[in-house]
């Protein structure tokens, strides 16, 4: 059984193609996956197997309603409970589930990462830490295409549609407000070194401060 003290949970959010994806891994990388429970936001999309599959494809998968975000909740908290979890497994070119899940140890950080995290106050009072990644429009609309054409069976046309349609007017209405709640901002993400050798030494402080107060 692991010590009594309450695991540090760190937030991660940034609009899509942000660059946070990377700045989590950073984080994996230096601080130690050993000592890190890591949780994605896009993981808890809501089951939709029982609707059509061009149905599915019309969801807004950028409204916050799109997200089982009390799912993400219990599960942080079970975590903090030093308790482990069972995390979903999404198939984005589906827009499904899929049966099977990821097997996830609590331990001493828990590390969440998703462009909506900041935008509901059940998930946002969870974390200790709250990094934002700031990264210019059109920069993050570039790597969403890469991503979605190569990762997600994606089309341009398809792409460049959702973007106009969802992405970039929920990004305007949640995301981009709820980056006052952050306690840094990383312009840049990852290519930030300052600001990630910052944000690291911060995380590694108050490790040792709860290690002193256990």
């Amino acid at each position: 059984m692991p010590n009594k003290t309450t695991p540090l949970v760190i937030g991660v959010a940034g609009g899509s193609g942000s660059g946070k994806t990377t700045v989590a891994q950073m984080v994996l990388k230096r601080v130690g996956r050993q000592r890190i429970a890591f949780l994605q936001h896009d993981s808890y999309y809501r089951e939709l197997t029982g609707l059509p599959l061009a149905q599915r494809a019309q969801v807004n998968f950028d409204h916050p309603d799109s997200l089982e975000s009390e799912m993400m909740r219990e599960h942080i908290l079970q975590l903090k409970e030093w308790n482990s979890i069972e995390v979903p497994v999404y198939d984005f070119t589906t827009h499904s589930r899929t049966d099977q899940t990821i097997h996830v140890e609590p331990k001493r950080v828990i590390l969440v990462e998703g462009i909506l995290i900041f935008a509901d106050p059940r998930l946002r009072d969870l974390f200790d830490v709250k990094i934002f990644v700031d990264t210019d429009s059109d920069i993050r609309f570039i790597r969403r295409l890469n991503r979605d054409l190569t990762e997600r069976g994606r089309t341009t046309e398809n792409v460049v549609k959702q973007y106009m349609s969802t992405v970039r007017p929920m990004h305007l209405e949640f995301v981009e407000p709820s980056k006052r709640y952050a306690d840094v901002i990383i312009p840049e993400g990852g290519l930030n070194v300052v600001a990630m050798d910052m944000v690291i030494a911060r995380i590694e402080s108050l490790l040792k401060e709860e290690h002193k107060d256990a």
